[in-house]
């Protein structure tokens, strides 16, 4: 059976990150590579993120078979804890996890979770 879910973390950017950078880390953690033709092959995801007061606060919906569910959440993780990605120009962006942990989807987020799963 299908799950929809969330997963929050919040990171602090390196003084010349792409804000981007983590969500394109998660894609290639989930997917192989942030730039892929859908379906996801794990993990239908995406994944929001809102600059406040220094910190970037990301929310990564995602629909799973609920079985898959932690390998999701240890992907995310992984991606996350690596702390770099290289963009498509070379250039790393850096950023320290500051937490990350399950969450609980808003109505805008279950809607959207729903849209991505084709549910």
């Amino acid at each position: 059976m299908q799950g929809k879910f969330v997963h929050v973390a919040a990171l602090r950017l390196g003084s010349d990150a792409d804000p981007a950078a983590p969500g394109a880390a998660i894609t290639e953690a989930l997917c192989g590579s942030w730039q892929h033709p859908p379906p996801c092959p794990l993990a239908a995801h995406h994944t929001a993120t809102e600059l406040v007061a220094g910190t970037l606060r990301l929310r990564t919906i995602f629909a799973a078979d609920a079985a898959q569910e932690d390998e999701v959440r240890r992907r995310i993780g992984a991606a996350l804890g690596r702390g770099s990605m290289a963009g498509p120009d070379g250039k790393s962006s850096r950023w320290t996890l500051l937490e990350a942990a399950p969450g609980e989807l808003t109505a805008a987020e279950r809607e959207h979770v729903e849209r991505i799963a084709g549910t």
